[in-house]
């Protein structure tokens, strides 16, 4: 039987951003270009969806370019960015390989080059071993960038070398937080040099408004994303802290917490940049097949942004 009405309150924006989109393009394009199998190094974006389908259709992950025993095929590197070395070994291996790192993250990349160059030793805002992190600390030599990944961190970061110091950030962090990390840090170094524009990624920034938004209003609040996404887990930390304590992220091997939804009246439902939005509609489907909902689409900004993909796929 159902019971009654439940009010669903639909972030806007949500779900893919134009790097994710793009960067799905990118390994769908090479499949058409150069046929199957095309390689892609680490998970292209972090959704086990969207990796299970693009290995239906002949992409094969590897994390590392020496498991690609055939190294005539092409092969990819996902959009959250790869060290400098790893286009240098495609090189040495003679591969062809397509860069599908999200624009964005491109730029943190090219800031933390030309500070390096400008004589600043750097420090990444960001969260230890998350493959955006690795590609930006590996874009400069051995000991030239510095992670700090919370305001305690923020609090006890000593500059050893005595030299200008600037920072750069993850582009998929909470707003808030990194906020709170850079207050610290510039008033602990009155120097330090911010970059003009902020490192965290549009997308981001509007996911994350967006829950704001409506967290306060729910009973109950729901990312549809993967675990190793971190703007995904981002969204459920700032739906908590925005007013929604009872905040979940729904992955693929969820147990959906029918009961509390039962106790509910208003649910909230966001996406992270990675999740399709097909995940989005079979979760809300199989709410109604339980509950009698009533959808409220409640969009804070309209988002135009299209990355072009690189010419080699034209």
């Amino acid at each position: 039987m159902k019971n009654k009405e439940k009010k669903i309150l639909l972030s806007a924006p949500r779900g893919f951003c134009a790097g994710v989109e793009r960067a799905i393009e990118i390994v769908e394009k090479s499949i058409k270009k150069f046929g199957v199998p095309v390689y892609v190094r680490h998970e292209i974006v972090h959704n086990k969806y969207v990796v299970d389908d693009l290995k239906n259709k002949g992409a094969i992950f590897v994390e590392e370019l020496e498991e690609i025993k055939d190294k005539s095929r092409p092969v990819i590197f996902s959009a959250h960015g790869v060290p400098k070395k790893i286009p240098e070994d495609a090189k040495n291996y003679n591969m062809t390989y397509v860069d599908a790192t999200c624009p964005l993250v491109s730029k943190v990349h090219r800031e933390a080059e030309n500070l390096n160059k400008a004589g600043y030793h750097i420090i990444l805002i960001g969260h230890e071993n998350h493959p955006e992190v690795v590609g930006t600390m590996g874009q400069l030599p051995e000991g030239a960038i510095d992670l700090i990944q919370n305001e305690q961190e923020a609090l006890n970061y000593e500059n050893k070398f005595n030299k200008k110091i600037a920072y750069v950030t993850q582009t998929t962090l909470s707003v808030d937080d990194t906020k709170d990390i850079i207050k610290i840090l510039k008033d602990r170094f009155k120097d330090i040099h911010e970059t003009p524009k902020e490192d965290i990624c549009y997308a981001t920034t509007n996911r994350q408004m967006a829950v704001k938004n409506i967290a306060k209003k729910c009973d109950v609040f729901f990312v549809i994303g993967s675990r190793n996404s971190s703007n995904s887990v981002r969204l459920v930390e700032v739906a908590k802290k925005s007013g929604c304590p009872n905040s979940y992220l729904i992955h693929s091997q969820s147990e959906i917490p029918y009961e509390q939804i039962e106790n509910s009246n208003t649910i909230g439902i966001s996406s992270g940049a990675s999740a399709p939005e097909i995940l989005v509609e079979n979760f809300i489907s199989d709410l109604k097949k339980r509950f009698t909902i009533n959808i409220d689409e409640v969009e804070i900004i309209k988002e135009d942004v299209v990355f072009k993909i690189p010419k080699k796929l034209n």
